[in-house]
């Protein structure tokens, strides 16, 4: 479980269809061999340690359902550690379970932030509410505005500053995953009206 709080950003030293190699040293140095990660917002298990970086699995679902079919060496990644039950979640709870990629649309100047509005797939759009949470790339953010399956975020500096939504352009891809408190709810809605 995450917060969606990136504490660093790595580098992609290698990646290939079932493995990613991470340089970050102080998450290396942090985390053990069989601890979990959050790599743009995906939950990967840690399968070795170097003393810079480290090495996560990538199983062929992962692989289809993210953006990490986009990525290339040496491009920028969101890490978060996994919390701890007496810790405080300074974001929303965030599983690293990606539910599907969207694309960004535009992104543009308001006031000192950055205006990113994003696509999905149609079949997402009851799990996307003004005001409400969604994980991007792994960050915890707060939907603006939501219309059809488009949604806007408004990104403040320092979080663009501090993750790769620094180096996002339009039409490239991010990693969504929606609140798993709408999903409860309309499962449990669904449920409800078949009984």
């Amino acid at each position: 479980m995450f917060s969606g709080i990136v504490e660093k950003i790595g580098i992609i030293k290698e990646l290939t269809a079932d493995k990613l190699v991470i340089l970050e040293p102080s998450i290396a140095q942090a985390l053990n061999i069989s601890d979990s990660i959050a790599v743009n917002g995906i939950c990967l298990t840690i399968v070795d340690i170097h003393k810079e970086c480290f090495v996560v699995e990538i199983s062929p679902e992962t692989m289809s359902r993210t953006n990490l079919q986009d990525l290339n060496k040496n491009d920028l990644l969101n890490l978060e550690k996994p919390l701890a039950y007496n810790g405080l979640i300074g974001g929303h709870l965030v599983q690293g379970h990606v539910d599907t990629i969207g694309k960004i649309k535009n992104i543009k100047e308001e006031g000192n932030s950055k205006i990113f509005t994003i696509s999905h797939p149609k079949t997402y759009t009851q799990y996307v509410v003004e005001k409400g949470f969604i994980t991007v790339d792994g960050i915890s953010l707060t939907v603006v505005e939501c219309i059809d399956n488009n949604f806007t975020l408004s990104i403040i500096p320092y979080t663009f500053n501090n993750t790769n939504l620094k180096l996002k352009k339009s039409g490239q891809n991010l990693n969504i995953e929606f609140d798993i408190l709408a999903k409860y709810v309309e499962k449990s809605l669904s449920t409800n009206k078949n009984n």
